[in-house]
């Protein structure tokens, strides 16, 4: 999700007091380079041997230069590298040789090699970034009521990743409408990264050309009583390299709100460079929940920082309503169960206003098998995880049709008491995972994580229970006795409701 723009290098003192003009005089742009990280200039001092400077990118703002020297004609020097443990560092050289100069280097898992040319005075002066005030400290914003439950929607990523429009999203409405979806809670119309365009001369952010109207867009979806749901950053990109809200965060509230906006998912993506540590990311996800609620309108607030630096123990209080707990799912069962049974529950236990987020649904792209999606569906249900669609709503197949519109257990994720389940044993690849509802009882699911059926019994331990009585399974409908082996499929799932509570 990062794509590559234009490259420059230019140099300027490292003290910050030398004019343009002097800046000018060591400066190269790099007038053909691919979009990440969009290098855009380099300062670099030499003072009685010491060696100083950075490079700015417009993605990741001024970098400095780390262990910088030169030897003959050739400059070294090393950059920090985002957030990346294993590659804390990446290693640059900018060979001077007249008036050419051949950078090497590079950010995150991509390499840079671009020729450039001395630059003028004009490039210096274009290509400064201009980095946003300081972050506000950080508050506490009290619950406003919304998520009661976990949001139910759709989100274009998985299915279209930013080659979307606005046509798209009506379809996806309609779509929506069409095939029953909203009629069993799914509500929310979230438009990810890739509908952004440029800002006007006051600074407000414009959608772009795919998408002439956002606001009458939001009004079609409100008419078909659902909800529309828009993507931004904090960084100067998104993920995809479309303009973030670095610098407006206010501004791109007060936006959102008078489109009409339910939902802002709020990507980290290049942000994470700006903020990098707990302080600075929760204070970033405080300025635009702040923001948010100063607009007046009722918005539901997604925190997507992969779980960074224990959200769940902060995700409230900044305002949000649901926040990531892992990097981005994908369409396997790998993935999939990797977040579902091991990252997700690592993490606090979320509740009515405020959930931990696995990620979208990848039911319906066919990458993994019904049974697989049976468990991926039971997974986040059991996990009062929220429940957002990320398949073409119009070529939704008749199996994917049964698993994302079973009454029952979408009532196990929605119910009203909020609790995320938790795994109660394991019997080798069997895991037993227990969710307490607001009815007094509690739903028991099965997982089978091996390749191979297999059969376990439920004891009345697994419901809490002194006794068990006649059990519903969910998926199928069928009446389940208490003293019988309850078969799962490889990969599969079942969960089991009593008919009624026993002590």
């Amino acid at each position: 999700m990062r794509p590559l723009t234009m490259l420059v290098l230019a140099c300027l003192t490292g003290a910050g007091h030398a004019s343009l003009a002097a800046a000018a005089e060591r400066a190269w742009v790099f007038d053909d380079a691919p979009a990440y990280p969009g290098v855009t200039m380099m300062q670099v001092s030499d003072e009685q041997g010491s060696v100083s400077g950075s490079v700015t990118t417009g993605w990741y703002g001024t970098i400095p230069m780390q262990n910088a020297r030169w030897s003959g004609g050739t400059l070294t020097f090393d950059t920090r590298n985002l957030n990346d443990p294993d590659r804390p560092t990446r290693r640059w050289t900018a060979r001077v040789d007249g008036k050419r100069v051949m950078l090497e280097g590079g950010l995150w898992h991509s390499d840079v090699r671009q020729a450039g040319r001395p630059a003028a005075v004009a490039d210096v002066a274009a290509r400064t970034f201009r980095s946003a005030p300081d972050l506000p400290p950080l508050g506490t914003l009290a619950p406003d009521g919304l998520a009661a439950t976990p949001p139910m929607g759709w989100s274009s990523w998985n299915a279209f990743a930013d080659r979307i429009d606005d046509a798209t999203i009506r379809a996806m409405a309609d779509a929506m409408v069409a095939r029953g979806l909203r009629d069993v809670g799914y509500t929310h119309i979230n438009i990810d990264d890739g509908w952004q365009g440029k800002r006007d001369a006051a600074g407000v952010l414009q959608p772009n050309a795919k998408f002439p109207d956002m606001k009458a867009l939001s009004d079609y979806v409100h008419a078909r009583g659902l909800k529309l749901g828009l993507y931004t950053s904090p960084g100067p990109k998104t993920c995809a390299g479309y303009e973030g809200s670095y610098g407006h965060v206010e501004q791109d509230a007060k936006t959102f709100a008078d489109w009409g906006v339910d939902y802002v998912k709020y990507d980290l993506c290049s942000g994470e460079w700006f903020y990098a540590d707990a302080d600075s990311v929760q204070r970033t996800y405080y300025q635009m929940g702040a923001a948010l609620r100063a607009t007046g309108r009722p918005m539901i607030y997604s925190l997507c920082e992969y779980g960074r630096f224990a959200v769940s123990s902060w995700g409230r209080q900044v305002g949000g309503h649901l926040w990531r707990t892992t990097g981005d799912i994908t369409d396997d069962y790998k993935t999939m169960s990797d977040i579902g049974f091991v990252r997700n529950p690592k993490f606090a236990p979320a509740g009515p206003g405020g959930w931990n987020d696995p990620d979208m649904l990848e039911v319906g792209n066919g990458g993994m098998t019904d049974d697989e999606y049976r468990t991926h569906m039971t997974l986040w249900a059991m996990q009062a995880a929220p429940l957002i669609m990320g398949h073409d709503l119009r070529k939704t197949t008749a199996s994917a049709m049964r698993i994302l519109t079973n009454r029952a257990v979408l009532a196990i994720d929605q119910d009203a008491l909020g609790v995320q389940g938790r795994r109660v044993r394991a019997d080798g690849q069997v895991e037993i995972w227990r969710k307490e509802l607001a009815n007094g009882s509690a739903a028991v699911a099965v997982f089978n994580r091996g390749t191979a059926a297999a059969s376990v019994t439920l004891t009345a331990a697994d419901f809490g229970t002194r006794t068990v009585g006649q059990l519903n399974e969910l998926w199928s409908g069928r009446k389940v006795q208490p003293t019988s082996a309850v078969t799962i499929a490889p990969h599969g799932s079942s969960v089991l409701l009593m008919k009624a509570k026993l002590q």
